[in-house]
This record gives structure tokens, C-alpha cells and sequence, in this order.
């Protein structure tokens, strides 16, 4: 039996929605669990298909939830990658409902940054999935609302419109993996983070050696990072 509040941590992604519940250190208490999203992605579903994927985790006290878009004291600000009305929803009020358990929530790729950083330093997490996510953090303690994804790479056009998956599909592996490393490039002269991680399901493209600082964590720490929402200190 776990000792401490038990999170039941979920990870809703554009393709598919995860769900592990943790103990009171963070550690996983039984194996993930997964279904896909619903397309369209509208809140309804998503809601419903979070309740789905709850209903299979066991017992657990309270809720962690990373949401792909900018997130505000549990409203939803932005949601590019999903369909439906999702400006101004309130994500944690609908999910508590839901779940009947305490619940918060966090942008996706700041969570998954809790799950990798070391904590020293300048740390930046940068997803590679349906779109491009990102979270920066300083010491461990997170800034928020970096919408890296949206800012400019080359071009004229975005970091996710370059790196999305869109992008991977309409110009191949060799084209987006050159354009993935002169993002690199370009993070690293921006922001000279003492790491670099890159998470997300194209992550597993990266085949080459990587400049010193900049890792690839597993998805994993998508769903780890949600204790940290629970820790009032960060």
C-alpha cells in the first residue's frame, strides 16, 4: 500500500492520452495507461475520454493533468493543436468534476520538463510531437507561458510549423532533422541553457550525437513531472 496521497498523473497528447498513478514520491505505483485522442478534440471528449482512462488507474487521491496549450490558473488560454472551443475553458474545474478528485493543471511540455530537469541552472525542455512545446525553467523553479513553439525560426515561419508533425510528413525525415538542428543551434545561442531536453514521440528520430548539455529524455517524464504540481515549493 502506498504511503501519502496517491496522483493519478495524465499526459493528454495530440495523439494519445496517458495516464499513471504515482506515489507520494513520485515514483509509479503500476504500468501506464493509454487511449488515443478523440478526433475532433473538443473539450467534451477530451473530458470523457480523461474519465476513460481514470477508470482504469485504481484508486488514487488527487489529479495532475498536462494539457497541450497555455494554461492559467487551470483555464485554458490556447489549444491550437486541438479542435473546439477551448479559449477560456476551464480544464481543472471540468476534470475535478469529473474525477471527483482535487486536480491541477499545467501546459504539457512544462510538465514534462518537471519529470527531466536536474534543478541547476538554466534548463529548457523542448517537445517534438503533433506541434512544439517547451518549458523553461531557472534553479528548478519554472517561468511560465514560453511559447517557444510559435516564435520564428526560419523562414518566416514558426518553430512548429518547421518542426510539427505536419512538417515532418510534407518534407521527410533527412529535411526535418537539418532543420531540427539548426534549432538547436539557435536555442543554445539564445538561451545557453546549462540543458537542453528533448521529449516527444519524434524525439526517437534523433540519430546523431547531440552538442554537450542537450539529451533526450524518455516520454515518460511527461507524466512523472505531474507530482511536481502537488509540490507547493516549486
Amino acid at each position: 500500500m502506498a504511503k501519502g496521497p496517491v496522483t493519478l498523473s495524465i499526459d493528454v497528447g495530440g495523439s494519445n492520452i496517458k495516464a499513471m498513478p504515482l506515489d507520494a514520491k513520485g515514483k509509479p505505483l503500476a504500468d501506464r495507461i493509454k487511449l488515443p485522442t478523440p478526433r475532433p478534440a473538443r473539450p467534451n471528449v477530451v473530458v470523457a475520454t480523461i474519465r476513460q482512462v481514470a477508470a482504469q488507474a485504481g484508486a488514487f487521491d488527487r489529479v495532475s493533468v498536462g494539457f497541450p496549450g497555455v494554461i492559467r490558473d487551470g483555464r485554458v488560454l490556447t489549444a491550437v493543436n486541438f479542435d473546439g472551443k477551448w479559449a477560456g475553458f476551464d480544464l481543472q474545474t471540468a476534470v475535478q468534476t469529473a474525477l471527483k478528485r482535487p486536480t491541477r493543471v499545467l501546459n504539457d511540455a512544462d510538465m514534462q520538463g518537471y519529470g527531466a530537469i536536474e534543478g541547476r541552472g538554466v534548463e529548457l525542455t523542448v517537445t517534438l510531437g503533433t506541434g512544439v512545446g517547451s518549458g523553461l525553467f531557472v534553479d528548478g523553479r519554472l517561468v511560465p507561458n514560453l511559447e517557444l513553439g510559435h516564435h520564428a525560426l526560419r523562414k518566416g515561419q514558426t518553430y512548429e510549423e518547421q518542426l510539427g508533425q505536419k512538417a515532418l510528413d510534407r518534407v521527410g525525415k533527412r529535411r526535418w532533422k537539418k532543420r531540427l538542428k539548426l534549432a538547436i543551434a539557435q536555442i543554445q545561442r539564445v538561451f545557453w541553457p546549462a540543458r537542453l531536453c528533448l521529449g516527444g514521440g519524434n524525439a526517437r528520430l534523433i540519430d546523431w550525437t547531440l552538442p554537450e548539455g542537450v539529451v533526450v529524455v524518455p516520454n515518460e517524464y511527461g507524466i512523472l513531472g505531474g507530482i511536481a504540481l502537488w509540490n507547493d515549493a516549486k
